[in-house]
């Protein structure tokens, strides 16, 4: 098979917008193995010797291992209510087809019109009101207000390509609804599954400005993001130890992107070809 006459070009052009992309993370793994003193004499340039200890001091100072748990804990918890809320909801509401079930899933994704800075303030107040704030357990709670309309929006759409004669044999089985769902239709979702949690995942975990809100300035619940923030202190800043801290940060959801990055664009447009 011949390739098309501007597919080196093409190929070319995509080498050099992945490595403008690629290009911070880059100079942030350069930066990393330098002292101090060598990232402010030239951010450019490569180290002279390889501190391999700048990771162990930003190992030991981040508290790794406890904050790595607690982020672990919010990304899992988050992302698996998120699952259930969207998935339940999307597929009711796929299956109602009338101007109320239409309306309130116009009310459900319109949050994603909203800036987050806009309502963040008034966010925080409600939380504090029911008592969700300094916990990890309520960071939780919160994420699934904040990432449900997206993953609704995505599992409405899939939901359409089910077949709804498989409700019907279920219920002549004598499978009740909640069961029906989830032994029967739920298996048939795993495509946009998989998508809504990478993408909440990656969200989630990657998530700094959350947290610092509702966590504030509780130590032990901190997660990695907020302790690599530590580093950039008021009158000095780490920088050796903050690109180290930044990249054990960075790194486990890379790993866990690219383990299922081609599930992502498969579940993004599975749900397009059938409205």
């Amino acid at each position: 098979m011949r390739r098309p006459r501007g597919a080196p070009a093409i190929s070319l052009l995509m080498a050099v917008l992945a490595l403008v992309y690629i290009y911070p993370l880059i100079l942030v793994a350069i930066n990393s193995l330098k002292t101090f003193a060598q990232i402010m004499e030239n951010v450019m340039a490569f180290p002279f010797q390889l501190r391999w200890e700048n990771f162990a001091n930003a190992f030991t100072l981040m508290r790794y291992p406890n904050l790595f748990l607690n982020t672990l804990v919010v990304t899992c918890m988050g992302t698996a209510g998120v699952v259930l809320l969207a998935s339940t909801a999307g597929f009711k509401l796929s299956r109602t087809r009338t101007r109320v079930s239409w309306f309130v899933f116009l009310l459900c994704v319109a949050p994603m019109m909203i800036p987050f800075h806009s309502f963040m303030i008034a966010l925080v107040k409600v939380a504090k009101t029911m008592h969700l704030t300094n916990s990890i357990w309520g960071l939780g709670v919160v994420y699934w207000g904040l990432g449900v309309p997206l993953s609704l929006f995505m599992y409405h759409g899939f939901a359409k390509t089910v077949p709804a004669e498989l409700d019907d044999c279920a219920a002549i089985d004598g499978a009740r609804p909640l069961r029906a769902f989830f032994q029967v239709i739920f298996p048939l979702l795993q495509p946009v599954t998989v998508s809504v949690i990478v993408i909440n995942a990656m969200w989630m975990w990657n998530d700094f400005l959350l947290p610092l809100l509702i966590l504030g300035g509780a130590k032990k619940s901190q997660t990695l993001q907020l302790a690599a923030y530590n580093f950039f202190g008021l009158y000095k800043i780490e920088w050796q130890n903050a690109m180290a801290g930044v990249l054990l940060t960075i790194t486990p959801a890379i790993v866990f992107y690219l383990i299922l990055q081609r599930h992502i664009i498969k579940g993004m447009v599975a749900g397009a070809v059938k409205g």
